[in-house]
């Protein structure tokens, strides 16, 4: 399942792309009404577990002891 940190650090990264105009609103607004109805789908739970996946990877990166 998404956190909201990983919300939060989505949101940032939008906000800034529309502040520094590298974003549209337009293109935005498309984005987050796809994410949106995707959320809705059966895509949802691969999408969730390829996170999930991704976050572990990239946590376990420095961890020590871990082979």
């Amino acid at each position: 399942m998404v956190t909201l940190s990983l919300i939060v650090i989505f949101g940032v990264l939008v906000g800034f792309l529309l502040k520094f105009r590298a974003l549209g609103f337009g293109a935005f607004l498309a984005a987050a009404l796809f994410g949106f109805y995707l959320a809705q789908t059966g895509a949802a739970d691969a999408i969730n577990n390829v996170t999930a996946s991704l976050i572990d990877a990239i946590a376990s990166i420095g961890a020590p002891g871990e082979a």
